[in-house]
């Protein structure tokens, strides 16, 4: 009897492990930062959070600044808010870009990516993207907010972006040995589950 219960104790942690592992992975890369004149242009924006942290509040808003030649005299450029992400509220706003944001974020709200349409060579600048998060506890709700620059240029063709391509790489690297190690897991419980099967059927006989 003790060794039937032991079996299933197991096989209740393999489940679990399994769960747990198989969890999608959150991988901060940067965004890429070169725009080709008249396509797509994603920029991504990525905030990982904890498992104790998946109860939060987020927002998110976008800037746009275009880069202005005579920064060098102290002169800035005007900052446009050109997307703004809410629950209750969410979508683009007026200025340069109008028409041309929209939303790629993901569902658990880790990746807050937005993309723009039909690049111009106007849309060259530095994008920002401001994270707020409220997080839901028992007794308090602590916030924290992040930042995060994207300097973009817009060419007629595509050249190599060695940190963007490096990033992507990296990030598969993860995966797969994620992939792998929840293999390794699965089949050493599989053989100690297998095991202790049979040390209570000898048990039993």
């Amino acid at each position: 009897m003790l060794s039937r219960t032991r079996v299933h104790l197991q096989t209740l942690v393999l489940l679990i492990l399994v769960v747990h592992l198989s969890q999608p992975v959150c991988v901060d890369v940067p965004s890429g930062t070169e725009a080709i004149l008249g396509k797509t242009m994603k920029l991504t924006c990525i905030s990982c959070m904890r498992r104790e942290e998946v109860k939060a509040k987020t927002r998110v808003d976008w800037y746009y600044m275009k880069e202005d030649e005579n920064k060098e005299y102290g002169i800035t450029s005007h900052k446009f808010h050109i997307y703004r992400f809410e629950e209750d509220s969410s979508g683009a706003l007026d200025g340069p870009l109008n028409g041309r944001v929209k939303w790629n974020g993901s569902h658990d709200l880790q990746d807050l990516s937005i993309i723009i349409t039909n690049v111009t060579y106007n849309d060259s600048g530095v994008y920002e993207c401001h994270v707020q998060r409220e997080f839901v506890f028992d007794f308090f709700t602590p916030s924290v907010y992040i930042t995060k620059n994207i300097t973009l240029r817009v060419k007629e063709q595509a050249t190599g972006d060695t940190a963007a391509l490096y990033s992507e790489i990296m990030m598969y690297v993860l995966l797969v040995f994620l992939t792998f190690w929840l293999l390794v897991e699965m089949v050493y419980c599989y053989r100690k589950i297998s095991k202790s099967d049979e040390q209570a059927q000898d048990t039993a006989y």
